[in-house]
């Protein structure tokens, strides 16, 4: 038996003890934590995985996975009390019968000195010279958390962990279409880039990508930073067949979010270029919105209907 396999087997065999219901959801449905999700790709984390009332197994459920999944349900524990309201969007729109039966994965992040190294895509990353990938980097006697590790990314790791551990995991323990076309991963700001990232390198198994306020910089701003540029290009070499893929685009016009723009609309040209259409991109801009999770939280519903409205 191979160590992926066994340690597949060792984690759904432990799935009800170490699942365990985290603070009451504000407003619906519930969610079943597993604390420490065993990888032997990344560090162990929490995961949270929200399941809609009424959730039933004789049903079969999409499936989105989020990026920073302690911002997603309960502002009681997030770093600024402030929340995507995950639960109390999808409710209000099923209730509307607007949107197809779903499950939301949150995976949390592992801290801000390894988000950025974990969300930030590493073969855009390969394409830097060893003096740009320096200017990016923190030392060890200046970590800093706007900058990538002197190591470099983690983010194929990160992504080996979401689809050869986490997926089968969620596809065998709860009742998801598993396929592509259902199956959807969703993020902001870096976790924005990572979502893209997994899109391009997975399109497999991603059917679509919601990116909020995409910080195409993969860092702190300078005028010398060279990231954009490799993450572009990355994206017009990798980018997956419009045929059969849908992605979302947004960003406000205040504090982070004002300086997207130019990126964005040469990322939106990129995909017109390989032949996304209104089918299958959004790309919007929203007035005097700000880079947080209650800004995010306003239009969450855009990107929902655009990937798994009926």
């Amino acid at each position: 038996m191979n160590r992926l396999l066994l340690l597949l087997l060792l984690l759904w065999s432990a799935a009800p003890l170490i699942a365990q219901t985290p603070n009451q959801v504000p407003c619906c449905g519930k969610v079943d934590r597993v604390n420490d999700f065993p990888s032997r790709y990344i560090p162990t984390r929490p995961v949270d995985i929200w399941l809609p009332e009424g959730y039933n197994t004789a049903k079969k459920y999409a499936v989105i996975y989020m990026q920073d999944g302690q911002n997603l349900f309960d502002f009681h524990i997030t770093w600024n009390e402030q929340e995507w309201g995950v639960d109390e969007t999808i409710t209000q729109l099923k209730s509307e019968n607007k949107l197809r039966d779903c499950i939301v994965v949150g995976i949390w992040n592992a801290g801000h000195l390894r988000r950025r190294t974990e969300y930030f895509p590493q073969r855009a990353y390969d394409a830097l010279t060893p003096e740009e990938k320096k200017r990016i980097s923190y030392t060890a006697q200046s970590p800093n958390p706007q900058r990538i590790a002197p190591t470099g990314p983690d983010s194929d790791n990160y992504l080996k962990f979401l689809v050869e551990e986490l997926k089968p995991y969620i596809d065998t323990q709860y009742s998801t279409l598993s396929d592509r076309s259902n199956t959807f991963i969703a993020g902001s700001s870096m976790g924005a880039l990572v979502s893209l990232y997994a899109l391009c390198e997975y399109p497999e198994v991603f059917g679509g990508a919601a990116c909020l306020s995409t910080h195409w910089p993969g860092m702190g701003f300078s005028e010398k930073n060279p990231a954009p540029k490799v993450i572009l290009d990355y994206v017009a070499k990798h980018l997956p067949d419009p045929a059969t893929h849908k992605v979302y685009f947004d960003h406000g016009t205040i504090t982070l979010d004002a300086e997207y723009k130019p990126f964005q609309d040469q990322a939106n040209a990129l995909l017109k270029k390989k032949g996304y259409t209104s089918k299958n991109l959004v790309s919007r801009v929203f007035p005097g919105q700000d880079h947080s999770e209650n800004a995010w939280q306003k239009r969450f519903s855009i990107p929902l209907l655009f990937l798994l409205g009926k």
